[in-house]
């Protein structure tokens, strides 16, 4: 394959990466109407069943590899959602977003564990935005049990990072999200059933925002990550993500009306020098060497087992 053509593809995916931080940015804004009536567990049951229910045309007949990959995706992806919604529970919800941004640097660190080389410009951007993101969330206070089941979330979804780069070079995307989801559904559902006949109501009261997190920020950015990665590292995507606290004070302040300060500004223009930065990078050493930018590293046979 030519430069020019990866370099179009790692461009398209990167794109595709801030096109879903920016969906994932609308969902404090959403989730603010319903969880004051809705439970978390009747809420993730709910999105996921709308977006499973979108994707089971492309459920396959029978891979046995296909669904191995999928059931291992769908249940590191459901227990960072799990672990997150319980830290969410008793610590505030920009606490859990800053600790959730560790995963930036976790990604890395899980890589190093698996051989890969670790660039100084990867370690400085991941850095700069976890800074830039503490900048605009922490709010100060001790670590407490909350703060654990977050970094839980945040271990979880870096697994799921890893995972899901190399399960993307093995399965079409639409399958692979089907399966996935399939799965998330099914446990959710089973986790959520003793109480979906009370939630029921609320749950009915506010079918549109539910719909919208089950169609769009469920369904449309399993579908995008999984594209995505094809052509993306694992260690970008993770930057890239810290976007969403970037996208989630923009709508909130636009359509809540909240407080935009000067240490939210701050924080912002961190996390967007960290991710201009983790791109730069590369682009200007292949441009000096005259070469193409390298293949991804394959995961080792641990990852794919």
């Amino acid at each position: 394959m030519s430069f020019t053509k990866t370099n179009i593809l790692h461009t398209r995916g990167i794109l595709l990466l801030v096109a879903t931080t920016l969906i994932w940015g609308t969902t404090f804004p959403v989730l603010k109407a319903v969880v004051a009536s809705v439970s978390p567990e009747a809420l993730i049951a709910a999105r996921f069943v709308v977006a499973a229910l979108v994707f089971s045309p492309w459920l396959p007949r029978f891979n046995t590899r296909l669904l191995r990959d999928g059931v291992l995706l769908g249940g590191v992806y459901l227990a960072s959602y799990i672990t997150l919604t319980v830290g969410v529970e008793t610590i505030a919800a920009s606490q859990a977003a800053f600790v959730l941004s560790l995963n930036v640097i976790l990604v890395p660190l899980f890589g190093l564990l698996l051989g890969r080389r670790l660039q100084s410009a990867t370690v400085l951007a991941a850095g700069l935005a976890i800074v830039g993101v503490g900048t605009m969330s922490w709010e100060g206070g001790g670590f407490g049990v909350g703060d654990l089941w977050a970094l839980g979330g945040a271990i979880s979804y870096a697994v799921y990072i890893l995972l899901l780069e190399s399960a993307t070079r093995r399965h079409p995307p639409l399958a692979l999200a089907a399966v996935q989801l399939a799965f998330v559904a099914a446990v959710s559902t089973l986790w959520a059933a003793p109480g979906l006949g009370t939630q029921w109501p609320a749950i009915t009261q506010h079918w549109g925002q539910i719909l919208y997190l089950g169609l769009v920020v469920t369904a449309v950015t399993t579908l995008t990550q999984a594209i995505a990665q094809k052509w993306v590292s694992a260690h970008e995507t993770a930057l890239l993500y810290t976007l969403e606290p970037v996208f989630a004070v923009v709508f909130s302040f636009w359509l809540l009306g909240e407080q935009l300060g000067t240490r939210g500004l701050a924080g912002a223009g961190l996390v967007l020098v960290a991710t201009v930065l983790s791109q730069s990078q590369e682009t200007m050493v292949n441009w000096l060497k005259g070469t193409k930018r390298p293949a991804k590293a394959p995961l080792c046979d641990e990852m794919e087992a």
